[in-house]
């Protein structure tokens, strides 16, 4: 027996098809929109990741090489931006320094509420089970983070313009920075969510230290 399609049946066939077609395109179109939105876009291999945290208490946009990290608020960071590693000139706010990025590299900009701005290296967190907590002490005198009691030594004391680091479990904890046995300041409670890191930059010196959580800007993951 011979099944002859009718111009009907192809064309109805042809839309069920087009439909079909249509809807993995949208789910694989959502798919990577959410993608997106978790990670930022995709970097080519070899790029280099900076981002800028503004230690001062003014608003302030930076460049590095053709780059612009735009409006960034007092006590806050940029997201990272991605570039092929090499050397450029980085301009913050109205100061320019030459900065050397490596490939597959993540660093931080800091604008200093005095003196030039600073290219510190931050090695990236990949374990997504833990949170990590990383010191970078740019004081002049070596910190111990401590629970805010003083009992439980979070991360080891880290030397002036030194980094030190720990991984923990997940938990919002209240922490203070430590001079030995000389608590020196309180620092702001910090909700640590898994395969997220927390870096506490420390800028300042003697007693006048500013300590500030510098995480990825939520509206950007």
């Amino acid at each position: 027996m011979t099944f002859t399609t009718t111009p009907r049946r192809l064309a109805t066939r042809t839309l069920k098809v087009a439909a079909l077609a249509a809807g993995v395109s949208l789910m694989s179109l959502n798919a990577f929109a959410g993608d997106a939105a978790l990670y930022g876009p995709t970097a080519p291999k070899g790029s280099s990741f900076v981002r800028v945290y503004n230690a001062s208490n003014a608003e302030v946009s930076a460049t590095v090489g053709s780059t612009s990290l735009n409006d960034v608020a007092p006590l806050a960071s940029s997201d990272f931006s991605f570039m092929p590693g090499g050397d450029y000139s980085a301009k913050v706010g109205s100061q320019t320094v030459p900065v050397k990025l490596a490939a597959d590299h993540y660093y931080t900009l800091v604008n200093n509420a005095s003196g030039q701005p600073q290219l510190i290296e931050e090695p990236p967190f990949k374990n997504k089970q833990k949170s990590l907590v990383r010191v970078q002490n740019l004081s002049d005198k070596p910190l111990t983070l401590k629970t805010a009691d003083g009992k439980t030594e979070v991360v080891k004391t880290v030397a002036a313009k030194g980094r030190g680091e720990r991984e923990i479990n997940p938990v919002k904890v209240s922490l203070a920075l430590y001079d030995g046995d000389k608590k020196v300041g309180d620092v702001k409670p910090v909700a640590l969510e898994r395969g997220e890191a927390a870096v506490l930059y420390v800028t300042g010196n003697g007693s006048s230290l500013s300590p500030v959580w510098v995480k990825r800007p939520v509206a950007t993951r």
